[in-house]
């Protein structure tokens, strides 16, 4: 079986679905990444806990991988065992939510570019400052250290 993409439709009411990348050609005309993004199209990882940075710890800030724009502190990382990243709180302005047309769910986008991070979880019961859980995607994310001189 080849690689699948989970696609994130905003007009579903489930909002997600499996589709073949092979006919995904016409939603990508630029680079992956930030066309992923902005389409709501994210790779299906093979086993969970597979993305860049679910188990990384680093000092700095993660930013959007669409456009730059800083969203999270890494102090704010914490392990939640879900095997994506998880942050508890995102910088201010930084992080757009919407609620899934089911309620289920928050959707959180890059507030700038409109890039979609992942969903944000409450009242989970984790030890953090939120009692919340954004649950973000690897590929949407890039990781400045923190003694980079774009770090804040």
């Amino acid at each position: 079986m080849g690689s699948q993409i989970l696609k994130i439709s905003p007009f579903a009411a489930s909002r997600t679905s499996i589709v073949n990348p092979s006919k995904l050609s016409r939603f990508l005309p630029g680079p992956i990444n930030h066309n992923l993004m902005q389409h709501h199209i994210l790779p299906l990882p093979v086993v969970t806990g597979t993305g860049e940075y679910n188990k990384f710890y680093e000092d700095g800030v993660y930013t959007c991988a669409g456009c730059g724009t800083p969203l999270y502190k890494s102090t704010t990382k914490f392990n939640s065992g879900c095997g994506w990243p998880a942050f508890y709180e995102g910088l201010p302005g930084a992080i757009n939510r919407t609620p899934d047309p089911d309620g289920r769910r928050i959707e959180i986008t890059c507030a700038a570019c409109g890039g979609h991070l992942g969903h944000v979880f409450k009242g989970e019961g984790f030890p953090t400052p939120t009692d919340e859980r954004h649950c973000v995607n690897s590929i949407s994310l890039k990781f400045t250290p923190a003694n980079s001189d774009s770090s804040l």
